[in-house]
């Protein structure tokens, strides 16, 4: 296989954002979709012939009566029309379909570039993980569907978390190696100072991720909806019920006491460490990108405890909730970013 240049290195890490970009959308989506209670009002999975919609009167009556036949609309939705059903097939389908889209956007574009001998050898396993892992997602997808589609119609938390979990996990595989690849020789001798930054700034990283694990808790279990109060929780700085479940781990994951408060704990770990993060890196010596880089986290991290805090008082709005989802992924993406750059590569990957 052809060795690629730089230019194609470019290309392809453009192509890699763009897919990024992609799952962004999907993720925030993912969250519209289910803030709207639409994430079960398509019962079938039908990679193939489900890419189109409802055509004609008599097929939306036809995915109608399919959803007629389960919990969700016999125990939740009993009074929905024929229209209030298309009002949320629509988020569903189109969840549904950018999926389908990021599969294509990823797949062609890296046949060419195989055909063309523009991917290096070492790249070519690390598409292809990208590559498996989108298709499980699409599973994964399905199989936290199918949670819901029975006696009691509420998607398991564990399933939704292990489903944001995967696509976050793919965002930021490919996000990394995007970087690896615009930025393939930077800092050929790296400072020992940003050796230790940048491991500070990994740890950051998976702080967030672990955060938005919590996060997904949090969605899962519809715990937002109580404890709307800021800072205490109901006049409490600990509040009362945290470990009511047994055995002792299920509190973690199903009680909305503590799966809220967990939420708070990590949200308030990263209110501490990131500015102490960018204090001690600002008052080093970066290069401009870096220090924009800093800055930006910074702001990203303000901007996501601002909708937090927000989205929790006013009891979980749909544009401030998938706003805050969204600043989930843009505050991981910086520190990803800072990461990358503090870290440094001595070769292309």
């Amino acid at each position: 296989m052809a060795k690629s240049n730089s230019s194609d290195q470019k290309i392809i890490a453009l192509w890699l954002l763009t897919c990024c970009a992609t799952i962004f959308g999907m993720i925030i989506l993912g969250g519209v979709t289910r803030l709207t209670g639409s994430g079960l009002s398509m019962v079938e999975w039908a990679p193939i012939m489900g890419i189109l919609p409802p055509l004609n009167q008599s097929e939306w009556q036809e995915a109608f009566s399919l959803y007629q036949q389960f919990p969700e609309y016999q125990l939740k939705n009993f009074h929905m029309s024929l229209d209030d059903f298309k009002s949320i097939f629509w988020f569903e389908y189109g969840h549904r379909l950018l999926g389908r889209s990021i599969g294509m956007i990823f797949l062609l574009p890296f046949l060419f570039f195989l055909f063309k001998g523009k991917i290096e050898k070492k790249l070519t396993p690390k598409l292809i993980i990208m590559f498996v892992l989108g298709g499980l997602q699409g599973l994964m997808g399905w199989y936290m569907v199918k949670s819901g589609l029975v006696n009691d119609p509420h998607v398991s938390q564990y399933r939704l978390t292990a489903h944001l979990s995967l696509a976050i996990i793919i965002y930021a595989y490919m996000l990394w190696v995007a970087l690896d690849l615009l930025y393939p020789t930077i800092n050929a001798t790296i400072k020992t100072n940003n050796k230790k930054l940048a491991r500070r700034a990994l740890i950051i990283s998976g702080i967030i991720f672990v955060t938005i694990l919590s996060g997904g808790f949090v969605a899962g279990t519809h715990a937002g909806f109580a404890f709307n109060t800021f800072p205490l929780m109901d006049g409490r700085l600990i509040p009362v019920g945290l470990f009511d479940h047994s055995p002792l781990w299920r509190n973690f994951f199903e009680n909305i006491v503590t799966v809220q408060f967990d939420h708070r704990v990590m949200a308030t770990i990263l209110f501490l460490i990131i500015p102490a993060f960018w204090w001690s890196a600002k008052n080093t010596e970066q290069e401009s990108h870096i220090r924009t880089g800093l800055n930006l986290l910074l702001a990203a991290l303000a901007l996501q405890i601002t909708l937090g805090i927000s989205t929790l008082l006013l009891v979980v709005p749909v544009i401030i909730a998938a706003a805050h989802q969204a600043g989930a992924v843009i505050l991981l993406s910086t520190a990803i970013f800072v990461s990358h750059q503090l870290r440094g590569r001595s070769t292309s990957s």
